[in-house]
């Protein structure tokens, strides 16, 4: 007679199936949502440049805000490349 496997046992695995089954599917939700903060970032940086602009075709320059813009840019800009190289790197 065939001996049965433990019920916690079975259970267990179960779970182990559904989660390696859902995997894929984890992996590419969170692909996702990394593209989703990559087009935020883009779009940040867009409407920095234009404020930068902007302030820099006013009559008075104020180079302290011109500076703190372009802070802004450039940390916008270094997110976005440390995004890009981590949805790289993490999916392949």
């Amino acid at each position: 007679m065939q001996k049965l496997t433990p019920y916690k046992k079975l259970l267990t695995m179960a779970k182990e199936a559904v989660d390696a089954a859902l995997a894929p599917i984890r992996a590419n939700s969170a692909k996702k949502q990394a593209e989703l903060e990559v087009a935020k970032l883009e779009e940040r940086v867009a409407t920095l440049e234009t404020e930068l602009t902007e302030l820099c075709s006013k009559k008075d320059l104020c180079f302290d805000r011109i500076i703190d813009k372009l802070d802004e840019i450039a940390l916008a800009e270094r997110r976005r490349e440390q995004f890009n190289t981590i949805i790289a790197e993490m999916f392949p």
